[in-house]
């Protein structure tokens, strides 16, 4: 009777054994595929963003070119003149691949490690709005194309790119928050190391 007692003992402390380690490992498991999870939905989001074109802006201007008049015994006669209109595009675009945002999925946080820089390209376009000249004091194709070369460098030269650069900056904030609110939702905590973004109330 008391070795039927000492079996039947053993045989329930091995039953409980089997069954706790198979609930621990379920419960493990079952996290894991969580954690696992929450990182192929962050990671997939930010590796679906590749270059950005965050914002485009379009200016335009009159520019007034006079050229030296001709010369006849010493007077200065039939001045030469020409009114361009040039307009141009600028265009601010982050090449997210440099971007570097860690899924700390062991502490639950969002880790923006680098941002990358913005990078303004500016497209400019000229064309002749008047041209006033005469047969014995004509603009040269030369004449036309440095003058047109030098209303582009004028137009470039008067954008501020210090502005552009900020509105870039504020808009691809924008455009990340669909990371931001995921990471949010799954209970992440979002952590800025670069100290370069305020980050949004959500």
């Amino acid at each position: 009777m008391k070795n039927i007692n000492t079996i039947l003992s053993f045989v329930v402390g091995i039953l409980l054994t089997i069954f706790c380690l198979l609930a621990w490992k379920g419960c493990h498991k079952e996290e894991g595929a969580v954690i696992n999870k929450d990182y192929y939905l962050l990671t997939n989001q930010i590796t679906k963003m590749n270059k950005m074109v965050v914002m485009e802006q379009d200016f335009s201007s009159f520019q007034t070119h006079k050229s030296k008049a001709f010369s006849i015994g010493g007077y200065d006669v039939l001045p030469k003149e020409m009114v361009l209109y040039t307009t141009a595009k600028a265009q601010v675009s982050y090449d997210l691949k440099k971007m570097k945002i860690d899924v700390d999925t062991v502490n639950k946080k969002l880790v923006i490690d680098a941002l990358p820089q913005a990078d303004i390209k500016v497209f400019p376009d000229v064309k002749i709005h008047f041209m006033d000249d005469y047969a014995i004091n004509r603009f040269s194709q030369a004449d036309i194309n440095g003058i047109m070369d030098s209303a582009k460098k004028n137009m470039e030269k008067n954008i501020d790119y210090t502005k552009l650069k900020q509105e870039g900056n504020k808009q691809l904030i924008d455009n990340l928050n669909e990371i931001f609110v995921l990471a949010k939702a799954l209970n992440y905590k979002i952590e800025d190391r670069t100290n370069t973004i305020k980050l949004p109330d959500l």
